[in-house]
């Protein structure tokens, strides 16, 4: 068992490449900083940030807690509800959910991923 404090770790973060198929506009880059793998990586926890550009993150096997730390995003859902998320938000996008980020500048959040079967 371990407890971690995201602030008293060094991790240097990782350009993560965008599925070709899930860009639908621009160039966006994506870092990921990784702060905690368990449960054989089922388990998920760390830092990500996003430049400008229009994807699909997909929820797939998947469950995604969210905390938006800086910048802003429009998330779209396949059912047309379209909700903004900005510095200081929380959700989760549930497993299957197909949203359609459109980043119009920058976001950064922390997340926690659960694999689900």
């Amino acid at each position: 068992m371990k407890f971690i404090n995201f602030s008293d770790q060094n991790i240097e973060s990782v350009k993560k490449e965008f599925d070709p198929n899930n860009v639908l506009n621009g160039s966006p880059e994506q870092h990921v900083w990784n702060h905690f793998l368990g449960d054989n990586d089922r388990v998920k926890s760390g830092m990500w940030d996003c430049s400008a550009g229009v994807f699909v993150g997909p929820m797939n096997n998947q469950i995604e807690y969210c905390h938006i730390l800086e910048g802003e995003a429009r998330i779209e859902t396949p059912d047309g509800e379209s909700r903004t998320v900005k510095a200081g938000d929380s959700f989760v996008m549930d497993n299957g959910l197909q949203p359609v980020w459109h980043v119009e500048k920058y976001v950064r959040k922390y997340y926690v991923i659960c694999s689900v079967d």
